[in-house]
């Protein structure tokens, strides 16, 4: 990489930031996976699939963002410039938040018929 060696404390932050995101993601893929073998079908057809593969979407979407985050990361370190600025984790709030609601209609629905 190009550069100066950053102080290694600043290196392992961002690789525990990376790995939190990676764990994210791999938590979105196991949730896939649960949905799509285990959620009883929902009231709203092809409910289940859809939050199913939305998820592993999601799940994959973190992973190749935590790396391309964590590059860019390491080389401003390394550059002495400015982190990233990243809009992505208000992003994925906003997902799973939007996917809480569709998740809390479902029941509802489920509950009344």
């Amino acid at each position: 990489m190009a550069g100066e060696k950053p102080d290694y404390r600043f290196s392992l932050a961002n690789e525990r930031t990376f790995l939190a995101w990676i764990r994210t993601g791999l938590a979105l893929l196991a949730g896939g996976l649960a949905s799509a073998q285990f959620l009883q079908p929902l009231p709203i057809a092809h409910l289940r699939e859809v939050i199913a593969v939305a998820m592993l979407v999601l799940g994959g979407v973190v992973a190749v963002r935590a790396v391309d985050h964590w590059a860019r990361t390491e080389r401003a370190m390394r550059l002495g410039t400015d982190l990233p600025r990243s809009r992505f984790p208000a992003v994925l709030a906003l997902v799973v938040a939007l996917g809480a609601v569709v998740l809390i209609v479902a029941v509802l629905l489920k509950a009344a018929g």
